[in-house]
C-alpha cells in the first residue's frame, strides 16, 4: 500500500511497531529504523544495490527480523519542490516493493538530508573513508527522523 501523504501513512500504521527509513541511491540504499514509539530514528546499515529482487529481499528480511510496520522512502525533490527523474525512480521502487509486501510505504521530502548527514559526520571529525561507509544510512536516519517528528505532531494534534 503506497501512501502519498504522511497522514495516510500514519493512519495505516498499527500501534507500537517500528518503521524503516530508506535513502535510495543509485548504488546504495541507506536504512534506518525507529523505535516502537516512533520517536527516534537510528541509522542501521547501507545495502549495496545489486538488482531490485535482491535489494527488496534484503529490505523485507530487515522488516521481518525487526517486526517493522512500514517503510518511509526519501523523496528527492528538486529544490523548487518539483519532481525529476530521481523522484520517478523512487516512486517506481515503491510500486515494485508494494507488490511484494502489504506493509504501508510512505514518502518524506529528503531535500538536504545528505547535506545534513555530511555536516554531522564532519562535526564528529569522521574520516573521509568512514563518512563514505556511513553517509547513506545516516542520511536515512535524517529522513526517518523528519517523518517521525511529523507523525508525533499529528498524534499530539488529535
Amino acid at each position: 500500500m503506497i501512501c502519498e501523504t504522511i497522514e495516510e501513512f500514519a493512519a495505516a500504521l498499527p500501534p507500537m511497531r517500528a518503521v524503516a527509513g530508506l535513502d535510495l541511491g543509485t548504488k546504495t540504499i541507506g536504512v534506518s529504523v525507529s523505535d516502537r514509539l516512533l520517536s527516534v530514528a537510528t541509522p542501521l546499515e547501507t545495502v549495496r544495490r545489486k538488482k531490485f529482487g535482491v535489494d527488496a529481499a534484503r529490505l523485507l528480511e530487515i522488516a521481518g527480523a525487526r517486526d517493522l510496520a512500514g517503510f518511509v522512502l526519501g523523496l528527492p525533490r528538486n529544490m523548487d519542490g518539483s519532481e525529476g527523474p530521481r523522484c520517478q525512480a523512487t516512486r517506481a521502487f515503491a510500486r515494485n516493493l508494494s507488490a511484494l509486501t502489504d506493509l504501508p510505504i510512505g514518502y518524506w521530502d529528503e531535500r538536504l538530508s545528505t547535506v545534513a548527514a555530511e555536516r554531522v559526520l564532519l562535526a564528529a571529525d569522521t574520516s573521509r573513508a568512514r563518512r563514505a561507509e556511513v553517509i547513506d544510512h545516516v542520511a536515512a536516519g535524517f529522513i526517518l527522523q523528519g517523518a517521525l517528528d511529523r507523525l508525533s505532531h499529528l498524534r499530539s494534534a488529535k
